[in-house]
């Protein structure tokens, strides 16, 4: 080829290239700033205000009450063991290093545990669940005042750990069903005024309860004196009602609650990724970790600053530090209130109230560590306690607002995840060794001026999506609630399948752009484009090996966007993947007896297998063969005798013929239309257009992440510019 016409050529390829890939930037900025609804359509936006009487008589005030002193009780545990330390050690008998990591296992357990309630709550009762381990909390308070040495200290701290972790994602997911989305900041307002009670009443109460008993192990009977009223708030916990899941949601945007009783539970791990896709949580989740380095490790610095700084006995930093979190329970009301206000009137407000309060808490904190004056340090650091408690007002009406409320508890639990993991293990470790080389000034400047000013940005950041992440929330309810209309309408013409406004990605690149299409029972469906357009990656995220960035999977009725893949292959979905359906060093009878184990009956299961070896003969010849020295054709046919066996309901089958020979491929279109005589519901992945025309009753066109086109297959050969670029790529063998 002459020089200048292979120049000529490569310079129309990389056009081609820049062209595509700009074309795809576009795509995916169009996706990210999505469709924002009209505020009137939001829930919780415009409207007339509520007061909080209003909220409270709908709501009821004993769920709040609850909370309110459940949350008190548990700072009052915490406290206790900050106060009473020294004759805790006095009457174990051991050092103080080892009291402080008996005390921290609480904390550790925590964090391990909230994730598993998180679970817990998105599927059972919450208010019975958190009745049981507030149970359990207490049941460990008490045996903490009878323990004798480390090792029974150490398991009764691990076990109220284990308690005290289910209110964290539990008590805001039913603040947020329970009552209204106008009065949602206030409620959260008062719930948390719980923490600034507790470490204002606290010491003085554990330390009276413990003077009153009077003796070295006066401390004991402190801590019996924290357990019992937590005995009596578990019981009556166990009597309230369980508020609908969403229900507030559903009222607003809707006018009725759904019935969502049956609904197949979400994985744990397909949770936390879809809700790294939601920007605002993500946004804020990520600035909470930051924060948390501050938040956990500065109370710890500023008690050692009073010691070693002004020489304060522990008896005096007790109630110096009490008087620090006095402004709050001022200040949390009035940010209750005021967010009430800011997300009425626009909901991504509320979220900057949060980052500018968080970056008001650093400047303070840090100015008041600047003052050789005990009297100003505490000013300063009382009016940085407040600004960081009413922050955190905002936290659970904007989780409840922008994470659908099937995800609430498990939404709820990440946040203390982060705040205690990042803040709590890595920010507590990093400050302690600044504090060693450098005093403890240094350390809370080092740290404090950075976890706020990058926690409050990041925060900052994420509210610009704010109304975007609450329009897709709506957009599901309204998916949900014509669904469900259909089904009662015509359950006759309910599709097998459902995919409705997916949006799928592999880290920043986005595959998938607002794919739609219906699979109805018995049908064959041909999924057909370019190399690239996404079929393959449409597959996974139907059969959950892939989570969606947005939008809805549902089989027979039933939302599975996030229900485990393998509860789908129970539900009747089975996937024959592309060149990745068999394991080549086992041999076809281990192959074979691996996906025999999904039939649970022994003796169906010889039959299935049997019967599915008499579809390709030759696998039976092979029997006893490596599946990875089988001829490109058989091991297809053993893909496809893996579906044979498990009797699906729907079939999903990706490349179908990519590399086999014409005679190969007409024995598996002859096991194809075998199944579909049986009534098996399949999606067929093809290169080849003529083999999917000839043996589907519709087709999907795909191409650049999107559906362009969706009808009869007959009507697709008319479409002589959507073929064209199967032909051209390559693929229309």
């Amino acid at each position: 080829m002459p020089d200048d016409v292979e120049a000529r050529t490569t310079a129309g390829l990389t056009a081609v290239v820049v062209a595509e890939e700009e074309s795809r930037r576009e795509a995916q900025a169009a996706a990210e700033a999505g469709a924002v609804l009209p505020d009137d359509l939001l829930p919780g936006v415009g409207g007339e205000p509520m007061t909080l009487r209003e909220g409270i008589r709908r709501g009821g005030i004993t769920m709040i009450l609850a909370l309110l002193l459940l949350k008190t009780i548990e700072v009052f545990d915490q406290v206790a063991l900050q106060v009473l330390a020294p004759d805790v050690q006095q009457s174990l008998g051991v050092s103080k290093t080892t009291l402080q990591g008996l005390t921290s296992l609480g904390g550790v357990v925590l964090v391990v545990a909230t994730l598993p309630f998180a679970w817990l709550a998105d599927r059972y009762a919450r208010t019975r669940i958190l009745a049981a381990a507030t149970l359990v909390w207490s049941g460990f308070m008490l045996f903490t005042a009878t323990v004798t040495g480390a090792v029974t200290m150490g398991i009764a701290r691990a076990g109220s750990g284990l308690g005290a972790s289910a209110p964290v994602p539990i008590s805001p997911s039913l603040i947020a069903d329970r009552y209204p989305i106008k009065v949602r900041a206030r409620m959260f307002a008062l719930e948390n005024l719980g923490r600034p009670l507790g470490l204002c009443v606290g010491p003085f109460f554990v330390g009276a309860v413990a003077a009153q008993a009077s003796g070295v192990d006066g401390w004991r009977w402190a801590l019996v004196a924290v357990a019992i009223p937590a005995v009596a708030v578990a019981v009556f916990m166990f009597f309230l009602k369980e508020p609908g899941r969403g229900s507030n949601e559903q009222q607003a945007v809707l006018g009725h609650t759904l019935d969502t009783g049956k609904e197949p539970p979400a994985r744990l791990s397909s949770v936390s990724a879809r809700l790294k896709k939601v920007k605002s949580f993500r946004y804020l989740t990520l600035g909470i970790g930051v924060l948390g380095f501050a938040l956990v490790s500065v109370p710890v610095r500023l008690s050692f600053l009073l010691d070693e700084g002004y020489g304060f006995d522990a008896y005096k930093r007790g109630w110096i530090l009490s008087l620090t979190y006095l402004p709050a329970l001022v200040v949390i009301p009035l940010a209750g209130r005021y967010g009430d206000r800011l997300f009425r009137l626009d909901p991504r407000w509320a979220a900057r109230l949060f980052g500018w309060l968080v970056l008001a808490y650093g400047v303070f904190l840090t100015l008041g560590t600047r003052f050789s004056s005990a009297t100003l340090l505490v000013v300063f650091v009382a009016i940085a306690n407040a600004c960081q408690l009413a922050a955190f007002t905002q936290v659970g009406p904007i989780i409840s607002a922008v994470v659908p409320y099937r995800m609430r508890a498990q939404a709820f639990a990440l946040i203390g995840f982060y705040i205690f993991l990042l803040g709590g293990f890595f920010g507590g470790l990093m400050v302690a060794a600044v504090a060693e080389a450098y005093g403890e000034r240094t350390a809370i400047l080092v740290v404090v001026p950075v976890a706020a000013i990058l926690g409050g940005i990041l925060v900052l950041q994420g509210a610009r999506y704010m109304k975007r992440d609450i329009s897709l929330v709506v957009e599901e309810l309204l998916y949900e609630q014509e669904e469900q209309r259909r089904i009662e309408q015509n359950p006759a013409d309910l599709p097998l399948l459902q995919v409705h406004n997916l949006d799928t990605s592999y880290g920043p690149v986005q595959i998938l752009f607002d794919v739609n299409l219906e699979v109805h029972r018995g049908e064959v469906l041909a999924l057909l484009g370019t190399n690239g357009a996404g079929k393959s990656t449409l597959l996974k995220t139907i059969c959950g090996l892939v989570i969606p960035d947005r939008g809805v999977v549902r089989m027979n009725g039933h939302t599975i966007t996030l229900v485990d893949p393998e509860l789908r292959v129970a539900m009747g979905m089975i996937q024959v993947p592309g060149g990745e359906a068999i394991f080549p060093n086992q041999t076809v009878a281990e192959n074979l007896e691996v996906w025999s184990w999904l039939v649970e009956d022994p003796t169906k299961r010889a039959e299935r297998v049997e019967a599915a070896l008499e579809v390709f003969p030759i696998l039976k010849e092979k029997y006893r063969s490596r599946a990875g020295s089988l001829s490109g054709g058989q091991q297809q046919m053993l893909a496809v005798t893996k579906a044979v066996m498990l009797e699906p309901e729907l079939l999903l089958i990706d490349e179908l013929s990519l590399g086999l020979a014409p005679v190969v491929v007409q024995e598996l279109l002859e096991v194809v239309e075998g199944l579909r005589s049986t009534g098996v519901t399949m999606v067929i992945v093809e290169q080849s257009v003529n083999v999917a025309l000839s043996i589907a009753d519709r087709a999907v066109f795909m191409e650049r992440g999107r559906v362009r086109f969706e009808g009869p297959a007959q009507e697709l050969l008319e479409r002589d510019d959507l073929l064209r670029a199967v032909f051209l790529s390559g693929e229309g063998a």
